[in-house]
């Protein structure tokens, strides 16, 4: 595949993949945009492989293998593509494009990976900490490598991208909370459902959609300090890769805020936000880079989950 080909490849997969990501992707520069969608097709990629999935759709023909072997395969392409051997898997050829263009760290990389295993073991979430960890390894490590594309190299802009990824992770797992249910998987914190009388037998029934929008609000009001870290990083990022972020931060906060106001009745659809509306908060998130650079930053509250 030459690179023609492999751009299209990830503009495609980013284009079905994620639309509210897609839309803040486009204030990116041409080479910074490129990279993020390579990365974002890896990253897509795995996520598919693991889930025996094309673009988050089932696949016709279920695969062969079991998903241990597949997430192996994972992890054995993606040290191939480090080592720098020829790649003939598209997602692989375009990690290996930002790990040469940008010193994309290997251990980042293997800390993403390690939250598909943590899927595959069907890891159970006791504690707020434990479910956080998760959120690391799914989403605050690929802030941490979309920050290295982006040239941050300080710690305290690698740590306001990576509470970027968990404030994302969290709002996610809070709008799927369903969704995951019916795929058998639960990534809330189990003390949480105690305290609202429920279990993980029965957390996701209609009957208990109520006690479940409780369990929703405070995930998505536990992910704002998070957003409001992610703020604070702003003003180090190159102008336009800071717009692009900020736009994110608006839209994926937003559907958090849905979430909460729609309360039990939060996983009838899923919650999204229009091109509108998205188009109204890139106005917005303007404003925000602009601010972030006029306002003295303020220290990171040592009361956030740190990242290893």
């Amino acid at each position: 595949m030459d690179n023609r080909d492999l751009d299209e490849h990830v503009k495609q997969t980013m284009e079905v993949g994620s639309k509210s990501f897609a839309a803040a992707s486009t204030l990116f520069d041409p080479a910074t945009r490129r990279s993020v969608l390579m990365l974002y097709a890896w990253c897509r990629y795995c996520d598919d492989t693991i889930d025996d999935q094309v673009l988050g759709f089932r696949t016709e023909q279920p695969a062969a293998d079991t998903v241990a072997e597949r997430l192996a395969d994972l992890r054995s392409q993606t040290a191939s593509a480090f080592a720098g051997e020829s790649q003939s898997i598209p997602a692989f050829a375009a990690l290996q494009q930002v790990i040469n263009e940008h010193s994309l760290s290997q251990q980042f990389a293997f800390d993403h990976l390690q939250g598909y295993a943590m899927d595959v073991e069907q890891t159970h979430y006791v504690t707020l900490n434990q479910t956080l960890t998760y959120c690391y390894h799914v989403a605050g490590v690929v802030g941490l490598m979309m920050a290295q594309i982006m040239g941050a190299k300080s710690s305290t802009t690698l740590d306001s991208a990576c509470d970027l990824g968990l404030a994302f992770q969290l709002t996610n797992i809070a709008r799927d909370i369903v969704e995951d249910a019916d795929a058998g998987r639960c990534y809330l914190p189990e003390q949480w459902l105690r305290e609202e009388g429920l279990s993980l037998d029965n957390f996701a029934t209609p009957e208990h959609r109520q006690a479940l929008s409780r369990v929703a609000a405070r995930l998505v009001d536990y992910a704002d300090p998070y957003y409001h870290s992610a703020y604070q990083g702003l003003s180090a990022l190159p102008l336009r890769s800071a717009w692009a972020v900020a736009t994110a931060r608006r839209v994926y906060r937003e559907i958090g805020r849905r979430v909460k106001k729609a309360g039990a009745g939060a996983w009838q659809q899923r919650l999204s936000t229009a091109k509108w509306e998205k188009l109204l908060m890139l106005i917005a998130a303007a404003g925000d880079v602009v601010v972030s650079r006029l306002q003295a930053s303020t220290p990171r509250s040592a009361a956030l989950w740190q990242r290893p």
